[in-house]
């Protein structure tokens, strides 16, 4: 056994990952010493600004540098790459869009585990694949870092508001560790079972979301073509057994919600090129678990479609816009 002292958080953890698990790596509560946060942007900039908020010094990073100059004005440490992250913070989170995104953060040239410290908690928060996920886990353990996923729901309204929900995979001794930084940027956090269950709950999570937001398209489009009002159409649903999150909290009409992408034409929010990729990792497993999914691969193909037809910068619920444009409205 090796006990690490980083300023008040004291780590114990064996060299010997088969050893019994009264003996597993525990952590105590962690005080506010620094952590670093890499990808900074529609999801990342305002989670680490809530951490900021709750008094945790952030060292951060991002491939865009004019994305850090917000964190850096109110008071976080800016750093080149995530080697330097890792280099001076012993938790990390990271938030980037894809998996090549997050194998390069992690094992790239200038990548975490470049300068990753013993006794590292290593939380992503990106939507990934659950094996790069394990994958990542088992190259982290090599250096005796701990790795954990924890992907979130929500959306940007919800990372300003410190309320997203965090599906959370990994070993369960050090979920307490984790969960003290994610309860500063989430309202719920969810322990889901051990490496990459994290990222299962989340792509079953936004098969779901992706098939409701088309549904909410088809639907209020119906309904407009009949001659109803758009908001009045959307307190129907609200009151009725039809309501869900793309109509009462996220609705994808212009003019029927306000601080909602489509009240922006469509910008800020959940990219359809971020929704299209899920939906592909929703296809992947399901066809590795025999799942029939035929609402999720239909949903997959017309997100697909509309990143090829100028909609793939523009946030998942411009999905009502490409309907009526197909309809030559």
């Amino acid at each position: 056994m090796a006990a690490l002292f980083r300023g008040s958080r004291t780590v114990l953890f064996s060299w010997n990952k088969h050893v019994d698990s009264a003996f597993v790596c525990t952590r105590t509560m962690a005080s506010k010493t620094p952590v670093g946060f890499i990808g900074l942007g529609n999801m990342g900039s305002p989670m680490a600004k809530n951490l900021l908020k709750n008094g945790y010094p952030v060292i951060c990073t991002d491939v865009f540098p004019e994305s850090c100059k917000e964190l850096q004005d109110i008071g976080a440490q800016v750093v080149d790459t995530p080697a330097d992250v890792a280099d001076k913070a012993d938790r990390i989170i990271t938030m980037l869009p894809s998996s090549p995104n997050v194998i390069d953060a992690y094992t790239g040239n200038s990548g975490i585990l470049k300068k990753v410290k013993k006794g590292t908690l290593l939380i992503d928060s990106s939507t990934i694949d659950p094996y790069v996920s394990k994958d990542m886990a088992v190259t982290a353990e090599k250096m005796g870092a701990v790795f954990m996923d924890a992907p979130v729901s929500g959306g940007v309204g919800a990372a300003s508001m410190a309320k997203l929900t965090f599906m959370v995979g990994g070993p369960e001794e050090e979920y307490t560790a984790a969960q003290e930084l994610l309860t500063c940027m989430g309202a719920n956090v969810v322990y889901c079972g051990q490496v990459g269950s994290g990222q299962a709950a989340k792509i079953c999570n936004n098969m779901l979301l992706a098939i409701g937001m088309i549904g909410t398209a088809e639907t209020m489009n119906l309904g407009i073509r009949l001659g109803l009002d758009p908001k009045l159409l959307a307190q129907v649903l609200n009151m009725s057994s039809g309501r869900c999150w793309s109509s009462d909290t996220y609705n994808p009409v212009p003019g029927v919600m306000e601080g909602v992408p489509s009240a922006n034409n469509y910008q800020g929010g959940f990219g359809t090129t971020l929704m299209a990729k899920d939906l592909g990792f929703a296809q992947s497993t399901a066809t590795s678990t025999r799942s029939p999914i035929p609402l999720g691969s239909l949903a997959h193909q017309i997100f697909r479609v509309m990143c090829s037809r100028g909609y793939a910068n523009k946030d998942f619920s411009s999905v009502f816009q490409f309907l009526r444009e197909e309809e030559g409205q």
